[in-house]
């Protein structure tokens, strides 16, 4: 077995287990933080239902943000988008055999890659020459966006100019699953997109591309606008007014 395979089945056992349990650590961390107020940003739903329908709108449609600005809305919605597609697209190179329906959106995600560059390009820029962005933006900020853009660019010339061989890759990412290590070609383009790939599994537990399981916990969005109906406590107040009685 080559250096390069042996190489590469470590760095993604690391990454992945870097990836789970940093996100699960802050998940955890997201549930356990009090929320002492009820601050659901109106118009907000009077139940429970209503919140799962405004979380769920939020989360495809980005709601609150095409209220907000609908040129930034395009862009971000457009890379969200396309980066699903592209994501579920790669559920190939990890089953086999492959799901009717990941065969079915391969035309669309192949092509998604555009729609991605486009996206994160516009979103750049915003942080660029829109002053009050470029203000609260931290160099981490485009280093997040700059790691994004290459690894959708580091596809495209493995889809477009260099083409790799698909059925060697999906035979190493299928090994990994069963802790068999296969060999890895050895393209100078797949092994940068792999090692862009690797670098941002390892971060995202750091970054603020965290708000993707945040938003499920954001307290402005996730609360049932009801303070007249029902006294709203953080678990620890609850606490304290027990031990006063």
């Amino acid at each position: 077995m080559s250096a390069l395979s042996v190489t590469y089945a470590i760095l993604f056992y690391l990454a992945t287990a870097v990836l789970v349990i940093g996100v699960t650590r802050k998940i955890m961390q997201y549930a356990k933080t009090p929320a002492p107020l009820k601050i659901p940003t109106t118009p907000a739903p009077v139940t429970k239902q209503g919140v799962v329908l405004r979380m769920a709108s939020e989360i495809v449609l980005f709601n609150s943000l095409f209220k907000s600005n609908k040129w930034i809305w395009i862009f971000g919605w457009m890379f969200h988008f396309a980066l699903l597609l592209i994501l579920l697209r790669h559920l190939r190179y990890f089953t086999d055999p492959v799901w009717f329906w990941v065969e079915l959106i391969q035309p669309f995600g192949k092509y998604a890659s555009f729609a991605m560059v486009a996206g994160l390009a516009g979103l750049w820029v915003r942080r660029i020459f829109v002053e009050r962005i470029r203000y609260i933006t931290s160099p981490s900020d485009h280093v997040m966006l700059a790691l994004l853009v290459a690894i959708a660019l580091s596809g495209m010339t493995m889809k477009f100019i260099t083409h790799t061989d698909i059925v060697k890759v999906k035979e190493f990412f299928i090994g990994l699953l069963t802790f068999s290590i296969e060999p890895l070609p050895s393209d100078p383009a797949l092994i940068i997109h792999l090692t862009l790939v690797v670098i941002l599994m390892l971060v995202f537990p750091i970054s603020k591309l965290l708000h993707a399981p945040g938003i499920f916990f954001s307290p402005t969005r996730n609360q049932v606008d009801n303070p007249r109906e029902q006294r709203h406590l953080a678990p620890w107040a609850a606490k304290l007014d027990a031990d006063r009685d």
